[in-house]
């Protein structure tokens, strides 16, 4: 055993520099391979869910080359390996028969006329590329195919070689140039086609249209006759083969999402990006998309967006950011995150805050009269008062009277803190920045954000109806790639922002879409789809809004001009909704929402004022949300005393008290009744007091301007300088009644009827007095100033 071992320590000592050298032969073997093959850029490619082609920006370099995919067509495998390298699978990266037969070639012709490489070491070559092609060149690819064979597999390799292979011009890689040559999927090519490809890396040049046809016929043949020969295709596809035509002019790249393309080309540059997007529905919404534009277009309207969003998932269905317009009206901006102003699109997200707050119920009425509150003056789109209107109603009109009263009473303060919880990040501004225009179109908000509330609010209503329950964190992203899931967190009792109830009944306002009369746009609105839905219109007619859910979809839609310009009959209802219906008709039906019954509760209502009911109002059971219970009782309805005849009311100064006729009436203030009186024929005025009553005292009227008691007011001039009229205006309760009007106990003039009383006073302080025939009088101050 001693002997032996002196034996090897013997060997060892004697051969200790061999050992050196071939363990130093080895390492040097081992890395002489880079890591990283191949260093160039690719292009950025997105795709949709099932991975088909949406759209490609060119690479960093101005090469057309896709990422590498994880495999070769069949077709292609079978045409290149037969084509360049027919012993590909049995080689260990070079063929020293071929390489003998072209360095004899070579020799003879004193040229490079033949090249021998194979498959693997022209890999090496791209991956070496601006090598010159040498003896010595080749023997380094020789040495690097073999190290490249044990790194890889032979399909890893042939996947290499189809990523980089020159396939002419800037065309890269097999997927380029199947789109570029034949406008199809790789893995759509013929067997012709396919063969096309294979003999074009070895001569690219052949590729140009109306140049080199017939030998790039005879090299396609003679692949395809190959082919039958191997019994890789029958006869009859090798005749059908032969018969196929040579790609002619170019195909272009689809760019089927190029405003997404663009937007994730920011953060994923140079990836292979599969989307949530569903390749169908994207090409019937871009349909949708053209053909709305080339009719907006001839009012001088060029931008449109459109986003389409799976409610249950947060993932983007279909991504339109702008209309197939031309590079003068921005066509490269993509809308969908652009700040726009909201119109009247968040005037639901406010009535769905006082229903939660319990500060409102669905039918409770809103005064709808002339308001100016600090200076501040909204006006209705049709420029009509109803007096007073159910919430829901109001809602479903977008009235803008009811909405800036309903946000004085709720608190801008208050409501802008909503507003952070859904995550709009363009309404950023201070809350006195927007004041009570916040409702009205004050802020500016996105699509994208806009979108994404209302699927969180949907997806809130419907896992509440599953198991009573919520999540902690249901308002999450949406989703633009295929392979997330978004994770909505524990089950918890507390809701999320809004509960379900208010949701639900928020909603159901929504559907109701009361249409004004006379308007045709509402001819697209489809009754048989229900959709919560919502329009709305900034200022001056710049942009126009319509967003609406079902179960399982959230659709928004934005028309108008990227620069801001504002068009006539440009408005939600007529431009934006008739759009977002008929990308509704793309979607699946869907059931109409579930109530969540758990989250409301059956309590009496008064019928008329949609108050919570007293003894003195007429009733009805209705659903309302569970803090609704902290909301008012009817102010509105109040017992009178009446004579026997009912014309007269009556107290007991001048009728013997078990005369007296009690009932309840229905009464609201002044200026509200003389509004609302208008459109409901059944209202009825309180009777006068009976002439022998004594102390019979109520407020028969009211100022509508000014409405505050001390008040400045500003006098304007017309285009040619001359200073204006401040018209001053009254509601009386009692119709064809005589007012008279002074200004610091100067008689100005008698109305009857319709109280309007124009002022042409210098500026200065006025005490201004109006008395009606019975002596009941009001007063304002104001303060004109000529500025």
């Amino acid at each position: 055993m001693k002997k032996k071992l002196l034996l090897v320590k013997h060997w060892i000592g004697q051969n200790k520099k061999k050992s050196i050298a071939i363990l130093f032969i080895l390492l040097v073997y081992y890395f002489s391979l880079p890591r990283k093959l191949f260093d160039d850029p690719y292009v950025t490619v997105i795709e949709d869910t099932q991975g088909q082609l949406l759209g490609a920006k060119i690479a960093s370099d101005g090469q057309w080359r896709f990422p590498e995919r994880d495999s070769l067509p069949e077709k292609f495998k079978q045409c290149i390996v037969n084509y360049e390298d027919q012993h590909f699978y049995y080689h260990p990266g070079f063929n020293p028969v071929a390489m003998f037969k072209a360095l004899v070639q070579n020799t003879r012709a004193k040229s490079i006329v033949r090249g021998g490489s194979t498959l693997t070491q022209q890999v090496i070559r791209l991956s070496r590329n601006g090598k010159r092609r040498t003896y010595w060149e080749k023997l380094i690819e020789l040495f690097l195919a073999t190290r490249l064979e044990l790194r890889y597999s032979k399909d890893k390799i042939l996947n290499l070689y189809g990523a980089h292979a020159p396939f002419g011009g800037n065309v890269v890689g097999l997927e380029m140039a199947s789109w570029r040559y034949f406008g199809t999927d790789p893995n759509q090519l013929s067997w012709a086609e396919a063969a096309t490809l294979a003999v074009l890396p070895n001569a690219p040049g052949l590729i140009y249209p109306g140049k080199n046809q017939q030998l790039l016929l005879k090299k396609r043949n003679h692949l395809l006759h190959k082919l039958y020969h191997e019994k890789l295709i029958d006869s009859l596809t090798y005749t059908l083969s032969l018969a196929e035509p040579l790609p002619q002019k170019p195909y272009d790249l689809p760019q089927i999402a190029p405003h997404l393309l663009a937007k994730l080309t920011k953060t994923d540059r140079g990836r292979r990006i599969r989307t949530s997007l569903q390749l169908g529905l994207q090409q019937r919404v871009n349909q949708l998309a053209k053909q709305y534009y080339l009719q907006y277009k001839q009012n001088e309207i060029y931008n449109l967006a459109v986003l389409v969003v799976d409610v249950r998932s947060r993932n983007i269905l279909a991504y339109v950011g702008n209309a197939p317009t031309d590079k003068w009206h921005q066509k490269d901006v993509d809308i969908i995150e652009a700040p726009r102003s909201t119109g009247s699109i968040l005037k639901p997200l406010l009535y769905a805050a006082m229903l939660n707050d319990g500060k409102l119920l669905p039918n409770t009425l809103v005064a709808d009269v002339p308001t100016q509150i600090a200076g501040y003056s909204p006006e209705n789109f049709n420029r009509t008062y109803d007096g007073a209107v159910p919430a829901h109603s109001a809602l479903a009109r977008s009235l803008n009277i009811p909405a800036v009263l309903m946000l004085q009473q709720y608190g801008i303060y208050k409501f802008y803190e909503e507003l952070q919880k859904f995550k709009l990040k363009n309404i950023n501004k201070h809350p006195d920045h927007y004041g009570l225009s916040l409702i009205l179109g004050g802020a500016e908000s996105n699509l994208w954000d806009l979108c994404r509330t209302y699927a969180n609010l949907s997806s809130t209503l419907n896992y509440y109806n599953i198991g009573s329950k919520y999540r902690e964190d249901e308002f999450a992203e949406l989703n633009l790639y295929a392979n997330n899931q978004v994770m909505f967190g524990k089950e918890t009792r507390q809701e999320p922002v809004l509960d379900a109830g208010s949701i639900w009944l928020t909603y159901n306002a929504m559907k109701e879409v009361n249409r004004p009369s006379g308007d045709e746009a509402w001819k697209f609105y489809d009754s048989a789809l229900e959709i919560a839905w919502k329009t709305g219109t900034s200022f001056g007619n710049k942009d126009a809004w319509a967003i609406g859910t079902t179960k399982n979809y959230v659709v928004g839609v934005w028309v108008g001009n990227a620069t801001g310009e504002g068009r006539p009959l440009l408005t939600g209802v007529g431009s934006a909704a008739p759009l977002l219906f008929d990308v509704f008709r793309l979607l699946p039906r869907t059931t109409w929402f579930t109530g969540p019954v758990d989250n409301l509760i059956a309590e009496e209502v008064c019928t008329v004022s949609g108050y919570l009911a007293t003894d003195h109002c007429p009733k009805q059971k209705a659903y309302i949300p569970i803090n609704g219970i902290r909301t008012k009782t009817c102010p509105y309805h109040q017992l009178i005393h009446l004579d026997r005849t009912s014309r007269f009311r009556v107290n007991s100064s001048c009728e013997a008290v078990d005369q007296l006729v009690t009932q309840s009436w229905f009464v609201l203030p002044p200026v509200m009744a003389w509004y609302y009186k208008s459109k409901h024929a059944d209202y009825k005025v309180l009777p006068p007091f009976r002439a022998d009553c004594l102390g019979a005292q109520i407020t028969r009227m009211d100022f509508i301007y000014p409405k505050d008691y001390a008040s400045k007011i500003y006098l304007t001039k017309d285009f040619n300088g001359i200073v204006q009229p401040v018209i001053l205006k009254v509601a009386h309760a009692l119709d064809h009644t005589k007012l008279f009007w002074y200004a610091n106990k100067e008689f100005l003039g008698t109305t009857e009827t319709f109280h309007e009383m124009p002022l042409n006073l210098k500026s200065g302080n006025y005490f201004i007095t109006v008395t009606d025939e019975n002596g009941m009088e009001i007063n304002r101050k104001i303060e004109l100033i000529n500025e």
